[in-house]
């Protein structure tokens, strides 16, 4: 069964908080109310969506600036452990990208530097590590690369 992606809705954050609180349980997961904060600040946001179980994953970035001059920021990217390794989480990061790509802005992002899977699939869509920032993620401690990709 294929995703759909849309754009993320409001009544889909407390669904949101809850994959956050699966997948980031240690780093303090991001709550419904942030999620809402992120939609009415006109932030993009997309959401993966099946029929029966709704969402399953998200993604959201900050474009700040006008072109020529404007840059993006991945604030996060989630997909529902029971449809991992389906090449959910690499479409949502397309969306963002052609979002992105639409003002050819370069994406920045931070990442987890023990999270192979995550930085393999950011390097295969042209991310490289730019920064190393420690004790980035809390409460946990971990460290963090800073990576980008420039304008596609």
């Amino acid at each position: 069964m294929s995703a759909r992606l849309e754009p993320l809705r409001d009544k889909d954050a407390a669904r949101c908080a809850e994959l956050e609180r699966i997948l980031f349980g240690g780093d303090d997961p991001w709550s419904a109310d942030a999620f809402r904060s992120e939609l009415s600040a006109g932030h993009y946001y997309v959401g993966a969506y099946v029929d029966g179980p709704g969402l399953v994953g998200y993604a959201g970035m900050a474009v700040v600036g006008e072109p020529p001059a404007c840059e993006a920021t991945v604030h996060t990217i989630g997909v529902d452990p029971l449809w991992q390794n389906q090449g959910i989480g690499r479409r949502l990061l397309g969306a963002l990208l052609a979002k992105a790509d639409e003002v050819r802005a370069p994406v920045f992002l931070e990442v987890r530097t023990d999270n192979a899977v995550a930085i393999g699939l950011y390097e295969a869509h042209g991310f490289r590590r730019i920064g190393l920032r420690r004790r980035y993620y809390r409460p946990s401690g971990a460290d963090a690369y800073t990576m980008v990709r420039g304008p596609g």
